[in-house]
């Protein structure tokens, strides 16, 4: 929906209800970390360094992963030299959709993933495929001007298009929906709404979006929380996972190759290409696209400088009653709300609840991600308190500093990261963009490259706690 969520400056973290809270400031050597903390949620809101942060030939215990058709695919390591056309380092969605592009073109591609594919965020997040990007279209317009603008607003219509067609096109399913509610919580925050929907039509062409009143909304939610609600057919909810190892097939059907379980460990210019190092092997290629996102690291410090790895986390509740289900999105859309600190949340085909928002600038996550969860969902539908919650995850999103997208290029090295919690659709829009440059045609990542995304101040160091002390100022204004 026109990456709306965004306005508000943060990457989907969950808050507690408004209840009583305190402010509290603990002091690590000099740093001042800043915590929200509910007194009835002191226990379940610990963080910890979670292992599922890190690198592992393992998924994590998702619904996603459990629910995957069959054993998930295992591919090789790279374990001898390679020459291609083109190397893609990154088997998220980016790196997915990029590879397949230029293997339907006629490029030789080979791509390297360090751990499995999907393996990070494209396998974990919460599967709404929203037009749109996190900045939301005003910092769009203000570096590219209306023109410029509207392009990449064009762009983004023809992703979310190409995501319901591409799987049909080449085989497989993603269980894709159609539909998703942009749902205002404070009444002050409906005209937000009203505002979004003449904005997209008067400035962006885009006439599909209808607001949902109070009096219709328990025709979509079951939920008494929402004042108002804007409606955007074209925007829909997937199995990411599903959709990662639909895009790896058809990359392989394309005479693509996949690399699983190698990390690419440096890159280096060789003549006019480039040479990737893994531990067994080694790529040789004309053109290299960097599409590792929130896991850069020291692979290439300064486009790492440029992202913020965000801890972020949701969870499946156990199969509910089909009519309980029905009863609680009739409609089958998915919703995320206009909090400076949203919930979302969608039905899965065996009637769970993904409910999700939880997000951690300071590293870790909630050693119990489902006792950390489970009062913002109750809150959403009180109807199900005392549900079982069968699954509870997170991961790393990458967040940039304007939260707009940093995909550019410099000679033959592309580089795709900055989705910044909102990536289904965009990734795909800014696939596109690399592709057709590498292609011959930039235009569209001529537009890309002039979004200025300077790196986080202080780097790693600093970049956290001043995150942090953003994410409380912005809670704050959900309940004042």
């Amino acid at each position: 929906m026109i990456g709306f969520r965004s306005r508000f400056k943060v990457l989907q973290p969950v808050g507690p209800a408004p209840r009583e809270r305190v402010l509290v400031g603990s002091f690590r050597g000099w740093l001042c970390e800043i915590y929200w903390i509910d007194f009835h949620e002191i226990k379940s809101t610990k963080f910890h360094e979670a292992p599922m942060f890190k690198r592992s030939a393992q998924h994590v215990g998702t619904w996603y992963a459990a629910a995957f058709p069959g054993p998930i695919p295992l591919r090789p390591r790279l374990q001898a030299s390679q020459d291609c056309d083109v190397v893609v380092v990154g088997g998220g969605f980016s790196g997915l959709h990029t590879a397949l592009r230029l293997a339907l073109a006629g490029k030789r591609v080979v791509l390297l993933e360090a751990s499995r594919l999907a393996w990070a965020a494209s396998g974990r997040n919460g599967g709404q495929a929203l037009l749109g990007w996190s900045c939301d279209m005003p910092p769009l317009e203000k570096a590219l001007g209306v023109d410029g603008a509207r392009q990449l607003w064009d762009s983004m219509r023809w992703a979310s298009e190409e995501i319901r067609e591409l799987p049909a096109r080449h085989g497989f399913e993603v269980d894709y929906r159609s539909g998703s509610l942009w749902a205002a919580v404070l009444p002050r925050r409906v005209g937000q709404l009203h505002e979004a929907q003449r904005e997209a039509e008067a400035k962006w062409g885009y006439d599909a979006l209808r607001v949902i009143e109070r009096d219709e909304l328990p025709e979509w939610i079951g939920s008494p929380r929402y004042q108002a609600a804007l409606y955007d057919p074209e925007a829909g909810h997937l199995d990411p996972l599903k959709l990662a190892h639909g895009l790896a097939n058809a990359l392989e059907a394309a005479g693509g190759r996949i690399f699983e379980q190698t990390q690419a460990l440096e890159y280096r210019t060789r003549g006019e290409g480039y040479s990737v190092r893994t531990a067994e092997g080694e790529v040789r290629a004309d053109v290299l696209v960097l599409a590792c996102n929130a896991y850069i690291d020291r692979l290439d410090p300064a486009l790492a400088r440029r992202v913020l790895p965000v801890g972020s986390y949701q969870v499946a509740t156990e199969p509910l009653d089909p009519a309980l289900a029905r009863s609680l999105l009739p409609r089958n859309s998915c919703v995320i709300d206009n909090q400076f600190v949203p919930d979302y949340f969608r039905l899965t085909p065996d009637h769970r609840l993904l409910f999700g928002g939880g997000c951690t600038y300071l590293g870790g996550l909630p050693r119990d991600v489902a006792a950390a969860t489970r009062p913002h969902l109750e809150r959403v539908f009180p109807q199900l308190r005392g549900v079982g919650i069968e699954y509870g995850w997170g991961g790393h999103l990458d967040c940039s500093m304007k939260r707009t997208p940093d995909i550019g290029r410099s000679g033959q090295r592309y580089w795709l990261q900055g989705f910044s919690g909102h990536g289904v659709l965009p990734t795909l829009a800014g696939a596109r963009a690399v592709a057709d440059a590498i292609l011959g045609d930039d235009r569209l990542l001529g537009l890309y490259q002039r979004l200025n995304n300077p790196g986080f101040p202080g780097g790693a160091l600093l970049a956290p706690p001043l995150e942090a002390i953003g994410k409380a100022y912005y809670r704050l204004r959900d309940v004042i």
